[in-house]
Parts: structure tokens; sequence; C-alpha cells
């Protein structure tokens, strides 16, 4: 099965909370810096620069419509391995 890496740039995140509305399987508002971050599940990298995690074919889409939400384009999401 397809893993996906998904990139949030926390720097370039205004904190809209758009990505944790639409797929909140995948992302939340940090408690650290109210930033966009990949939720602890799937989490391999978190600072207050960036989130990386890494997440199943299924939540795909899911991500993938909440990334094209985002209003500054801060979140990537690339075929993983």
């Amino acid at each position: 099965m397809a893993r996906y890496r998904v990139i949030v740039d926390r720097a370039a995140c205004i904190s809209c909370g758009v990505a944790p509305a639409i797929c909140p399987e995948v992302f939340e508002l940090g408690l650290d810096n109210q930033k966009t971050r990949v939720v602890e599940k799937y989490s391999v990298k978190v600072d207050e620069n960036v989130s990386i995690g890494e997440i199943p074919e299924e939540l795909y889409e899911c991500a993938l419509k909440a990334a094209e939400a985002c209003p500054v384009a801060a979140i990537k999401i690339e075929k993983a391995g």
C-alpha cells in the first residue's frame, strides 16, 4: 500500500484552521504556536517551522483537499519512498 509524505510549512501557515476543519484525521492546530501540524499518530517531525508526517493511502484524498484549500499553499503532499 502506498504511503504519502505530508509537509506543512508552519512558518508560512496563517493559523486559519482550514486544513484541520477539512481533514481532522491528518491535521490539527498545534498547541505550541497554533499553526497547522500533522496529528501525532502520523507525525515524523515537528518544530516551529515545519511539520512532516506519513499517511496511508486511504487518507490521501482527505489530505489533498485540505492542502488545496490552504490559502497560503503551506501544505505539500508527495509520494513517500
